[in-house]
């Protein structure tokens, strides 16, 4: 089986944007050769609000289901309606000043880009 390249970023959540605080929250993988865009996330509800007492837990969750929505494909309702997974990663990935904010891109190669974007969300977020 050979390898896939990939590029991911690392989704943070920065409760406020004028500290510039994060705590990583999700990831964001695509394969172009592999044919594959997701997202993995999790937030830790109690390290969050240890982190940022004032956060709203279920907008950080509803901005992380736009991710999703995005990675699918899914426009409208106030989401990007790009033709391509790349385009939609180029979406993803382009810096921002809201709650939810991408890091740089980075790459790599795998086998299994979606054992790999599971292996990043475990060593990145979790």
């Amino acid at each position: 089986m050979s390898a896939h390249p990939y590029q991911y970023v690392v989704l943070r959540c920065v409760p406020r944007v004028d500290r510039g605080e994060c705590l990583n929250v999700g990831v964001v993988l695509y394969s172009q050769s592999a044919g594959f865009l997701r997202a993995a996330c999790h937030v830790d509800e109690e390290r969050l609000r240890a982190f940022a007492p004032e956060v709203d837990v279920d907008a950080v969750r509803a901005s992380l289901a736009v991710v999703d929505d995005v990675c699918a494909g899914t426009g409208g309702g106030g989401r990007p309606t790009l033709s391509t997974p790349g385009k939609r990663f180029g979406w993803l990935s382009a810096p921002r000043s809201t709650v939810i904010q991408p890091s740089g891109v980075h790459g790599g190669a795998a086998a299994d880009p979606g054992a790999e974007l599971t292996a990043l969300l475990d060593r990145l977020v979790r």
